[in-house]
This record gives C-alpha cells, sequence and structure tokens, in this order.
C-alpha cells in the first residue's frame, strides 16, 4: 500500500513539477561528477601518454646488471610491449683521433613511444647492423670520417641523430651519443666482468595492465633497480604531469563538493514543502512506519530518476568536450566504469546523507500542524545535519581521490566556511531587525526581507559561497600553475648549451654570441669534487653502508660545482645569506635535508688531490625544471679560485640562425654544443595541451557553479510569492518589489562574496603548502572584485528568477497562492 501511494505521490508531483528542484540538484551532482571525472581521466591519460615520449615509454627499469627474468615473464603474461637496452660509455677511434662517447644499444621496437629524429626527418627503424647513427657534434669532433672503432669491431657511421627521445635533459654530460643494435655489441668486447653497464627495461601498455604489472613486479626489484615513470623525476615535464593532475583531480573533488551543497539545499527545500502533507497523513492515521517507507521510497525514485539523468548528462558533457580536443588527446578512451560508479555513489550517498536530517524533522512533524500551521515538531540541532554532511563529502572525496591532503583541504575548507556562516553570515542578515517592516524605500525593505528570511537566506548563503570559493580556488590555481610553466619556458627558454669552454674562450665566446642573442648569456666555471666530510666527520657511500660500516652517507660521485657573485636566477634563498664570506657555501634544500645540513655546518671536498673546507652559510630551493644551468653547491670566486676549471653557457637562438651554429663549431671546435631546442618544442606541446586542459575543467566548474546558484534562487520561490502577495496587497507598486528584490539578492551575493573570498584564501593557503608546492600571496583585488561580482551575478539571477512574479497583479499573485 505504502509503495503504491509513494509511486502515485512520486507521479503527481513529477507532472506538477515540484520534484524539479531536487531532480535538478540530483543530476547536477552526478553530471558535475561523472562528466568532470570522465573528462579530467581522459586528460591524465593523455598528458601522461604525452609525457611518456620523454622515456620512450611508459615505465622503466633501471638496473646496473641483468634483470630477474621472472620480471620480464610477467609483462609478457600481461600483454606489455617491451624493449630491452644497455648503456655505456667508450672511447671511439677513428685514425689518429678519438673521442669518449656514451653508447646506446637498443633491440629492435625502441622507441615504444615518440620518435628518433635525424638529420633527414624521423627515424624509421634502427641502425642496420655494424652501422651506428651518431649525434652530430661527434661528427665534426672526429672529422667525419666514414668509420669508427668501437673496442674490436668497426662500424659505419651512417646517420645524424638530432634527438633520441629518452635522451633526457643533463648539460653535464657531455659525452656525444651513439646508437648501435644491442646484438652488435658482443662484437666489440667492451663489456667485460666489472664493466659500468646501465640495462634500460623500457614497457608500454593500457594504464590497467601497466598497474598490474607494477603490483607484481616492484616486490621482485633489488634497491640497486630503480622504477621509473614520468612523474619520477627523470623526466623534465614530471613536475608539470604531477601539479596537472592534482588539479585535475583537485577540480574533480570540488565538482563533488559542489554538488553535495547543491543536493542538501535541494533536500531541505524538498521536505519542507511536504510538512503539511505529513501532518495530514498523521491525522488520518498513518504510522510512522507507513510515513517513513512513503517517503523513503519516493526520496529513492527522485534520486534513481537523478542519477539516470545525471549519468546520460555527463556522458554527454564528456562526450560534447572531447569533440574540441586535440585529435592526439581525444584518441585516449579511458575506462567508463570509474565515473559511472563514483556517479551513482555521489547521487545515492549524498542523496541520503543530505538528507538524512531534513527527512528526520519531516517524519516528526506533529498531527496539530493541520491547525497550527507553525509547528514543525521535533527541533534537531543543525550541528547534527552539518556533521551527516561533511561526513558524506569526505567519504565521497577520499573515495575519488585516494588522496588525504586534498580530502583534508577540503573538508578544512566546508568547517571554515560553515564557522563563517554561523558567525559572521547570521549577524550581517539580522542587521535588518532594527528596520523591522518598514516599506518606505528598497533598501530597508530588503533588509527587512532579509531579516524574515534569515533561515532560508543562510542556507542559499552555503550555496552562494560555495560556487564562489570553488570559482575563486580553480581560477587562482590555474593561473598560478600557468604562470609557473611560463617561467620555465619563457619565449627565449635557452635552447643550445655550451659545455667544455676553456677559460681563455670564456670572453672570446661571449664577444661571438653578443650580437646574435638578445639576452648575454650567463658563463658558468664548473669544478668537479668530491664531498667527502661533513663537521670533520669523514663520510662513507651507501654501499659501504649496507657492508655495516658505521659513519654519515654522503653523496657518492663527484658533484659539478660553480662559484658565484649573485643569487642565480630561478634560486630562492630560504634561509641564511648568500655567500657573504670568502669560506661561505650556498647548498640546494633537497642537498641538505638529504644530508642534515644546517646552517654554520663545516663541509670538506677533495678537489684535485687537495681539500677545501666551507661553511654552510645559506641553503636555496632550486627549480630544476627550468633548462636552465643549476647547481647543487655555489661558492665564492675566492673559495674556488686555486682550481682548474671549465665553463659552460646557454643561450637561446631562432631556427633562422642555424647558421651561427656551424660558424661557433668552427670557430671553437673543442666546445661541445648540446641542441636541445626539439626537447624544449616537446615540451611547450605538452605544456599547451596541459593549458588547454585546466581551462577546459575551469570552464566545466563554471557552468556547475552557475547551475547551483540557479537552483539557489529556485529554493525560495513559494515564501517569496506570498510576501510578494501581501506586500501588494498594501499597495506596494511593481518598482518597489522590484529595486527591494534585486537589492536583496545583491546583498546576499555581496556577503557570499566576502565569506568566498576568506574561505578561498584559507583554502589556496593550505594547497599550495600541502599539495602544489606553490608560492603563497594574498589576493588583494579579490576583496573588492568578488564581493561587487558575487553582488551583480546573484541580483541578475534572483531577478531573472523572479521576473515572472514581479510581473504579476495583486489578484494573479493571490490566485497562484
Amino acid at each position: 500500500m505504502e509503495l503504491k501511494l509513494a509511486w502515485r505521490l512520486f507521479k503527481r508531483e513529477l507532472s506538477q513539477g515540484q520534484l524539479l528542484l531536487i531532480i535538478l540538484a540530483i543530476t547536477l551532482a552526478v553530471l558535475s561528477v561523472t562528466g568532470l571525472a570522465s573528462v579530467s581521466e581522459r586528460l591524465q591519460l593523455a598528458i601522461n601518454g604525452q609525457a611518456s615520449k620523454f622515456i620512450a615509454a611508459d615505465r622503466i627499469i633501471n638496473s646496473p646488471k641483468k634483470i630477474d627474468p621472472a620480471v620480464l615473464a610477467i609483462a609478457d603474461d600481461i600483454g606489455l610491449s617491451r624493449v630491452t637496452s644497455m648503456q655505456f660509455n667508450s672511447m671511439v677511434y677513428a685514425g689518429d683521433e678519438f673521442q669518449l662517447v656514451t653508447v646506446r644499444a637498443v633491440e629492435e621496437g625502441y622507441p615504444l613511444k615518440g620518435n628518433i629524429e635525424l638529420s633527414t626527418g624521423v627515424a624509421q627503424g634502427l641502425p642496420s647492423a655494424d652501422n651506428i647513427w651518431f649525434e652530430t657534434r661527434l661528427g665534426g669532433l672526429l672529422g667525419y670520417p666514414k668509420q669508427i672503432e668501437i673496442g674490436n669491431a668497426s662500424f659505419g657511421l651512417s646517420k645524424e641523430i638530432v634527438r633520441l627521445p629518452d635522451a633526457g635533459f643533463n648539460p653535464f654530460a657531455s659525452s656525444p651519443v651513439v646508437l648501435m643494435r644491442i646484438e652488435d655489441v658482443d662484437k666489440t668486447q667492451v663489456i667485460q666482468p666489472g664493466s659500468r653497464v646501465t640495462y634500460l627495461y623500457q614497457f608500454s601498455g593500457d594504464s590497467a595492465k601497466l598497474d598490474a604489472f607494477e603490483q607484481q613486479a616492484k616486490p621482485l626489484l633489488n634497491t640497486s633497480q630503480r622504477w621509473v615513470d614520468v612523474q619520477s623525476g627523470d623526466s623534465p615535464i614530471a613536475s608539470a604531469v604531477k601539479r596537472a593532475e592534482r588539479f585535475l583531480l583537485l577540480a574533480s573533488l570540488l565538482g563533488i563538493a559542489l554538488a553535495c551543497a547543491a543536493i542538501g539545499i535541494a533536500a531541505q527545500r524538498y521536505c519542507q514543502r511536504h510538512y503539511d502533507v505529513v501532518a495530514m497523513l498523521k491525522t488520518f492515521g498513518a504510522s510512522a512506519k507507513q510515513i517513513r517507507v512513503l517517503f523513503g521510497t519516493h526520496l529513492l525514485l527522485v534520486t534513481a530518476v537523478g542519477v539516470v539523468l545525471g549519468l546520460v548528462g555527463g556522458f554527454g558533457l564528456d562526450r560534447a568536450i572531447t569533440s574540441f580536443l586535440p585529435a592526439e588527446i581525444a584518441a585516449y578512451s579511458p575506462p567508463i566504469s570509474r565515473p559511472i560508479l563514483l556517479g551513482i555513489g555521489t547521487g545515492f550517498i549524498s542523496a541520503f546523507m543530505f538528507s538524512a536530517y531534513p527527512l528526520m524533522r519531516l517524519l516528526a512533524i506533529p498531527p496539530l500542524r493541520v491547525l497550527q500551521g507553525h509547528l514543525e515538531g521535533l527541533q534537531l540541532g543543525m550541528w547534527l545535519h552539518f556533521l551527516l554532511s561533511l561526513t558524506a563529502m569526505a567519504i565521497l572525496g577520499y573515495l575519488y581521490s585516494q588522496s588525504l591532503p586534498l580530502t583534508l583541504t577540503v573538508v578544512a575548507a566546508v568547517l571554515l566556511l560553515g564557522l563563517l556562516l554561523s558567525v559572521l553570515g547570521f549577524f550581517m542578515i539580522r542587521l535588518g531587525h532594527s528596520v523591522g517592516m518598514k516599506t518606505t524605500n528598497p533598501l530597508q525593505l530588503a533588509l527587512a526581507g532579509l531579516r524574515r528570511r534569515a533561515r532560508q537566506n543562510a542556507v542559499q548563503l552555503v550555496g552562494f559561497s560555495s560556487a564562489l570559493v570553488l570559482l575563486l580556488t580553480i581560477f587562482a590555481l590555474r593561473q598560478d600553475i600557468l604562470n609557473e610553466w611560463q617561467k620555465q619556458l619563457p619565449e627565449n627558454a635557452p635552447n643550445y648549451f655550451l659545455v667544455n669552454i676553456a677559460p681563455e674562450e670564456t670572453n672570446a665566446i661571449a664577444d661571438f654570441l653578443k650580437p646574435h642573442v638578445k639576452i648575454p648569456p650567463v658563463i658558468y666555471p664548473v669544478i668537479r669534487g668530491r664531498l667527502t666530510a661533513i663537521n670533520d666527520e669523514l663520510l662513507i657511500s651507501s654501499e659501504q653502508k649496507k657492508t655495516g660500516e658505521e659513519g654519515r652517507v654522503g653523496i657518492s660521485r663527484e658533484l659539478n660545482l660553480t662559484y658565484r657573485d649573485s643569487l642565480p636566477e630561478n634560486n630562492e634563498i630560504i634561509s641564511g645569506s648568500f655567500n657573504q664570506d670568502i669560506n661561505d657555501v650556498s647548498v640546494e634544500s633537497g642537498v641538505a635535508e638529504r644530508l642534515g645540513l644546517v646552517l654554520g655546518d663545516s663541509l670538506t671536498y677533495t678537489i684535485d688531490n687537495q681539500t677545501l673546507t666551507v661553511k654552510v652559510a645559506s641553503i636555496r630551493e632550486v627549480h630544476w625544471e627550468t633548462l636552465q644551468p643549476n647547481f647543487f653547491m655555489i661558492f665564492t670566486k675566492e673559495a674556488l679560485a686555486p682550481f682548474a676549471y671549465t665553463s659552460m653557457s646557454s643561450f637561446h637562438l631562432e631556427d633562422s640562425q642555424r647558421s651561427v651554429i656551424l660558424s661557433l663549431i668552427k670557430q671553437f671546435s673543442t666546445v661541445s654544443i648540446i641542441d636541445v631546442g626539439a626537447m624544449v618544442m616537446q615540451l611547450r606541446q605538452i605544456i599547451e595541451q596541459v593549458s588547454l586542459s585546466l581551462t577546459l575543467v575551469m570552464v566545466l566548474v563554471l557552468l556547475a557553479s552557475a547551475l547551483v546558484m540557479i537552483a539557489q534562487t529556485e529554493a525560495g520561490m513559494a515564501s517569496r510569492q506570498r510576501e510578494l502577495a501581501v506586500l501588494r496587497t498594501f499597495g506596494a507598486s511593481g518598482w518597489l518589489l522590484r529595486a527591494a528584490t534585486g537589492l536583496e539578492f545583491a546583498l546576499l551575493g555581496t556577503i557570499a562574496g566576502v565569506l568566498a573570498v576568506i574561505v578561498a584564501e584559507f583554502t589556496l593557503y593550505l594547497l599550495k603548502t600541502q599539495v602544489f608546492e606553490l608560492n603563497v600571496y594574498m589576493h588583494w583585488p579579490w576583496w573588492a572584485i568578488a564581493p561587487l561580482c558575487g553582488g551583480l551575478v546573484v541580483a541578475s539571477l534572483g531577478l531573472w528568477r523572479c521576473r515572472q512574479l514581479l510581473n504579476k497583479s495583486c489578484g494573479e499573485l493571490l490566485k497562484a497562492h
């Protein structure tokens, strides 16, 4: 009986349009989450797919020896594509000329991602047997011979390599690269027991297979073997990819928060509208169980309709957005199961949790309300509603993001917003109490309206403020991320590096480049040295530590050291002062943390069999993502003056100026030139795609925020219609009512704008310091712009929604009521 009545009630209210608000809210919730999840997952796949070209694969296992065949068997069983390559240093000979090179020996199928770029274009396949491809500068160093010798084998020099996809970026690695087939390595006989060789096992496949492989293979790796992907830090795009993924995740997470706010508002309105219905049912003898089944089933039907519409709308939105994406992004197809499950879960969990408190109040309505319309029954504390809502939001947020910092940040923002609404918002709304019911001017009438609808307006402030917080947060983060990338890769970013510059050539090279470059290049001296002691405590290697030796672990290799009179660009002092005394040294923050260094520590280096002791005077944060020369340690010139050095520099040349490079090679034959132009271009392409992705996600959030604001203005239409009917009866003019309504909504929007700025600044502080690692600063223009825009937008929405009511006569309003 109850189910039948619930179905009849559902059909009647659906046909009369009374369910529009709550269905719209649930649809909006599911549409936002499903649409944002689908789009963001597609963008994440695309960004990672494009960035994986920097490592020529999706995953790499880097090992100093051949890995266990069981690991490769796992990849084969899962169905991943894989290739094996070797990397080692060797001398090559051409007649009387010789040169140290980095040998890349690869097997058929390399590269799995990206392309080998030759001087003649994109490579098709690999070098033929007994032939090698060589980096352009090797030809110049050896005089372009037809053949070279590596170990006991001779090879023909067939084609020039412009760039390998996984060449990486290391201006200090000045050895030219040669590419050969892996089966030709045995002929050279250069690999002997004890030889230093790096084995690279590269894998590619879809994300599900890669995840399965990672779970099974990682436990089989030892401490000398590294698992590498585009986010491991080996790729210059690693930081950009991480930040982009966090941004997309955050946008979707805030979409969930926005959707939950919409459902909570709609559920409260739905239950308020049925107070009289429950009172009537109880008067006619309906039991509490019958009423629970009736409205529980009714709410379930409403939620199901909203979920279905939201899923359809979400995937329609994904299709529409995808049609505007570049082909290389649209080609990626993420699995649809997660967006579907997330959408359904969001719809039902949020509908239940956000409706629990209003439903409890609805079921507690006394039968006496039939005679006394002001009775509302059980008055539970709003804290219960807030607790249930916050719990639902936290559960959904963590299930979606699997990120505790992101979830806690959103929860903290909601808590602050709730606190401000309970204190500041309610206080400002009650300012209308002193004006009573005066209607002599629009402002007094608007303030009186705020006072009469204090509880309803407080609920509306939740929606308006949430939408504005979301917009401000997403806009600021997007702008900061794009600005950070622009700093890393400006238009004049260096595309050429010079290494091995002899001291006597420094001034000549600077003079040579001066007429060809817009920004004079900075020349850095480079001295090789090893850190041997900290505070007179001798350092040991990590290998020695493993064998049980006692001591402090240092850096098991030589470092590239430099001296500077001033702090380089893209470096920031986070503690201390930069090199004030002769024996001062500035240390990069990551190294300082790894070695446990603090200001005042004494560091001892061995350079050219000589000892140098200096004091840690400052700790620097270095932006390694920039294609600029950067160093772990920076000394004073006086400290490093006794030691021999070479120099390096970087500069930017337009493509049309390539002849300058040829002249530079001829004039300075001992200087090594590294062309990173192709890498810069590829980085820019990926960042452009990421920028587009962030913009699209922001547009989605903007649309979702607009829908929430529209839903909010819908919530108070019934009570507003009754009020307008009374005011019209007492002679209020149409102009007065329109002005008062506009001012009331404008005041609500202004208050929401103030609250939104406070919460957004707090949220951005947490996000920038705990998640995105960005600089924190106040957005002072927001304090004027956000309240002004909030007032204008909310006033416009309110007047647009109330336009029909405001145009009706007194008689029409009374009949409608």
